[in-house]
């Protein structure tokens, strides 16, 4: 189960690197063509939104199953950096880039502003949390 989890979340990481960036040009364009926020755009935008919680709610999982996760924890494997991304910078920059998604998202459906604010707002908030998925993406291992 573990190692089925694992590869769902390798492949998944991909899935979500990709279609993000896909996400945002889509978005970017819409923007840039002053096109209205209409239903395709929310669509769009909801995508990342369910790719990302997908995601998190399989590394939650991975987290207490996984070997180099929860139960890794200790003072000693703090001091090793691979065992400290793992425990710690991994889901925490996870996290913080999934409630990014999460507020870009919420705040664009829910504001009463432009169409142009609405854009702009996803664009933000969804091209920082892909650079800390960028950034987090443990590339170490497919090299």
């Amino acid at each position: 189960m573990y190692i089925n989890l694992k590869e769902a979340h390798n492949l998944l990481g991909m899935i979500l690197l990709f279609g993000l960036f896909l996400i945002i040009m889509i978005i970017l364009i819409s923007f840039l063509r002053k096109k209205l926020f209409a239903k395709y755009s929310k669509i769009t935008a909801l995508i990342g939104l369910i790719l990302i919680h997908t995601q998190v709610s399989i590394g939650f999982i991975l987290y207490f199953l996984s070997p180099l996760g929860k139960n890794n924890f200790s003072a000693e494997s703090m001091g090793h950096p691979i065992s400290r991304f793992y425990m710690v910078e991994h889901p925490v920059g996870m996290i913080l880039a999934a409630i990014l998604i999460t507020m870009g998202y919420s705040k664009a459906k829910k504001a009463e502003i432009s169409n142009r604010g609405k854009y702009k707002r996803i664009l933000i908030y969804y091209a920082i949390a892909l650079s800390i998925i960028a950034y987090l993406i443990p590339w170490f291992l497919w090299s």
